[in-house]
């Protein structure tokens, strides 16, 4: 794999300012001293952030959690309160639904700021991940939360459980100067976007790039290079930018996978990039990896 060819800017959902402090989640006694009228709370309804009367994320005290409610221990702000030990409570339920199924939260994530989008995803990401296994996969007994909510341990086989991070290549692929981008099935007319698939068992991300490129569009794709990589909260991916050479430009599509791929030029994505009335598609918002991918491509050779 080639090296690594950095952005230029961070990416939304990194840069938490919050201090995880493994020492702290790992010591039982120190974090029960830290749940006190100091401690704050991340106000959710399920997994969606409160906000603010200024657009803000809502934060309360623990005073504001359920009784029962199982609390993850988020991390410490050092940055603006001091210290203060942050906390989530576990929804009812998870939800592994795609990001673009709930339209009230992508319009949330366009407002937020960096630094609050950044402690969101994070939070979002691990009581999600609580909400869904809340009983042990290798004999069904009940789990319950442990490591300050970094770990789920079986009460009935004691077999320890830790928060799920699925990979995902995310891949920008070339010919003759000319980008394949993808429709995926259900997207809007004109959306289009990298070409993405998760890494399977026993792949690295040179050959999961390679494969899902040559499933998707019948291309093959060689010269592999990692770009920067993205957590995405939906419900908890690492998407791993990469960019790739085609050998061919002959697609042949699975339209079990997608609804369109296409090659465009330079001028196409730029003008898509530019929000051009005239463009012949529309690209991935600011949120999105991808679309700093294609910002990427467009400079790369400038």
């Amino acid at each position: 794999m080639g090296a690594h060819r950095d952005l230029g800017k961070p990416l939304a959902f990194t840069g938490s300012r919050l201090d995880r402090a493994d020492n702290v989640r790992a010591d039982p006694d120190q974090l029960a001293g830290m749940m006190n009228w100091r401690a704050r709370l991340l106000k959710m309804d399920g997994l969606m952030p409160q906000l603010s009367d200024t657009g803000e994320l809502e934060w309360g005290t623990l005073a504001d959690a359920a009784e029962d409610a199982e609390l993850v221990f988020l991390g410490l702000d050092t940055e603006d309160h001091g210290g203060k030990p942050c906390f989530a409570a576990v929804p009812a339920q998870g939800d592994a639904s795609p990001r673009m199924a709930n339209p009230n939260l992508w319009a949330v994530m366009a407002t937020l700021s960096a630094d609050d989008l950044a402690i969101y995803g994070g939070a979002r990401s691990i009581t999600d991940w609580h909400a869904r296994h809340r009983f042990c996969a290798a004999c069904g007994g009940p789990t319950q939360i442990a490591k300050g909510g970094w770990q789920r341990n079986c009460t009935s086989c004691q077999t320890q459980h830790f928060p799920r991070t699925d990979p995902v290549t995310i891949m920008l692929v070339e010919y003759d100067g000319k980008l394949l981008l993808g429709r995926g099935l259900g997207w809007p007319e004109r959306a289009y976007s990298a070409l993405a698939g998760f890494v399977e068992p026993g792949e690295s991300i040179e050959e999961a790039v390679a494969r899902e490129v040559l499933e998707e569009s019948g291309i093959v794709a060689k010269e592999v290079h990692y770009i920067a990589s993205q957590p995405w909260p939906f419900p908890s991916q690492l998407m791993m930018g990469c960019y790739a050479i085609a050998e061919n430009d002959a697609i042949t599509l699975d339209t079990t996978e997608l609804a369109d791929a296409r090659w465009f030029t330079r001028g196409e994505v730029r003008a898509a990039m530019n929000g051009d009335a005239d463009a012949p598609i529309n690209t991935p918002p600011k949120q999105a990896i991808a679309h700093h991918l294609l910002q990427w491509w467009l400079d790369k050779d400038s």
